[in-house]
């Protein structure tokens, strides 16, 4: 028994060795020794031959919804404005029949709405060679099942292994680094180690992902005392941005890990950890950040406005407490590539844990950043206005949907607000048409 443990520990130390030459120590160092590169490229050869199988496999037409992009829907929708979709249906001011036209908007919303499948995981038009997969891709060939079965092994019996190494690294070298920073007493010299820290660790917990991530723009890197707020997909979201520059977090206070990791990183940095009694207070929230930001010399706060984590194929509505703080708003659009690993966190199907796992034996994690030119308030211009003219901008440059809805219904009910806005718009439109005038003098009359 002796001797296997001593074999054992050996062949541990010998994995735990070539990790840190090959992959920790070039990280750190910014470096590539290219195995990244050239991983990917047999990836993407191989997942290129899986198509080309797949179509020459199938005997029968795909379904429509393999061609057309999960944006697009499953129903055609008819997006005329209500006036004139009524007026269509008769030439009288009012009618009953107006009824259908808001039964049919109820019949498309129950069959699909614009909100629900944004917090599902997005259809992808071929196989990637994943199991997890929305489409049930049936048996193609004996050769595409081979490969198949390989890439099991590949992605549980050695990436597993090797990003579960690299995380537990990162996670430590976190935890200890920004612990030790945290005994310094301020000055430039403690903000440059944290920065440094941060930025080490994130590369390293980059690599625990295979991540591919290009930045693009990036002399609009967001500046000391600014503000970055982008789009939200997952909470690697953080990683992806700080593997290219330091920032300073906001969100709510957690426990288990997460907790650990936050009470470590915040003694090194002036992260803004909220207790969950303070995020209600919205006065104290907005008044603790206008407090960062009016230093200039502390790092950019970085906000994910959405407040909750779509599937990366549409923006959602900006909380307008971000743009209330004043400032510098730097942009930042995060556009994942689902063909090699879906980054989206259901948080309502799977806990962390279970979403780290699929993450981590995905092929990897493959996505652009867009730093875009600072935005500042108009003149005139309030904060709701604001936040909608920073979503339309990350929304266009990322190639995303744009839509008005707020992002907490993944979890809570419609408002009344909304259905009531739908009956004003009627209102107004009877009003302005002077159907409810003739109704009136003919009430009178009677």
């Amino acid at each position: 028994m002796e001797e296997v443990g001593w074999a054992l520990a050996r062949l541990g130390a010998a994995w735990l060795g070539l990790v840190l030459a090959f992959i920790v120590v070039p990280s750190a160092l910014g470096l590539s020794l290219g195995i990244s590169e050239a991983y990917m490229r047999v990836l993407v050869k191989t997942l290129e031959w899986a198509t080309i199988r797949i179509e020459k496999g199938v005997k029968k037409p795909q379904p429509q919804m393999l061609k057309t992009p999960a944006a697009n829907g499953i129903i055609e929708r008819d997006e005329t404005p209500m006036e004139k979709e009524i007026a269509r249906l008769h030439r009288v001011d009012f009618e009953f029949s107006d009824i259908f036209y808001f039964c049919r908007k109820g019949f498309e919303a129950i069959v699909e709405d614009e909100v629900t499948q944004r917090f599902s995981s997005e259809e992808l038009v071929s196989w990637n060679l994943l199991t997890r997969t929305n489409v049930n891709f049936h048996y193609i060939s004996l050769r595409l099942t081979i490969v198949w079965g390989i890439g099991v092994i590949v992605r549980y019996c050695f990436l597993l292994p090797l990003r579960f190494t690299l995380a537990a690294i990162g996670i430590t070298s976190m935890i200890v680094g920004t612990t030790m920073v945290g005994q310094l007493p301020n000055s430039s010299v403690k903000n440059y180690l944290s920065e440094v820290v941060h930025l080490t660790c994130s590369r390293i917990l980059v690599r625990a992902l295979s991540g591919t991530i290009r930045y693009h723009n990036k002399e609009n890197k967001p500046q000391k005392g600014g503000i970055c707020v982008a789009n939200h997909t997952s909470p690697i979201d953080a990683i992806i941005l700080t593997n290219d520059g330091c920032y300073a977090m906001v969100g709510q206070v957690h426990g288990g890990l997460m907790g650990v990791i936050q009470r470590a990183t915040v003694k090194a940095c002036p992260h803004v950890w909220f207790e969950r009694s303070e995020i209600k207070d919205r006065h104290l929230v907005t008044k603790r950040l206008r407090e960062h930001v009016a230093d200039k010399s502390k790092l950019p706060i970085l906000i994910f406005p959405e407040g909750t984590c779509i599937n990366n194929t549409s923006v959602m509505m900006f909380k307008k407490g971000s743009f209330e703080i004043g400032g510098t708003i730097y942009p930042v659009a995060i556009k994942y590539d689902p063909q090699f690993g879906d980054a989206f966190w259901n948080s309502s199907k799977y806990n962390i844990v279970s979403y780290l796992l699929r993450i981590m034996t995905s092929w990897a994690i493959v996505c652009n950043v867009w730093y875009m030119p600072p935005m500042v308030r108009k003149e005139g211009e309030d904060a709701v206005q604001f936040a909608n003219r920073v979503r339309s901008a990350i929304a266009r440059q990322g190639g995303l949907t744009e839509l008005p809805w707020d992002g907490g219904l993944k979890r809570a009910k419609v408002k009344d607000t909304f259905k009531e806005e739908q009956q004003k718009n009627y209102s107004k439109m009877l009003v302005r048409n002077g159907s409810i005038g003739s109704l009136s003098t003919g009430t009178e009359s009677d």
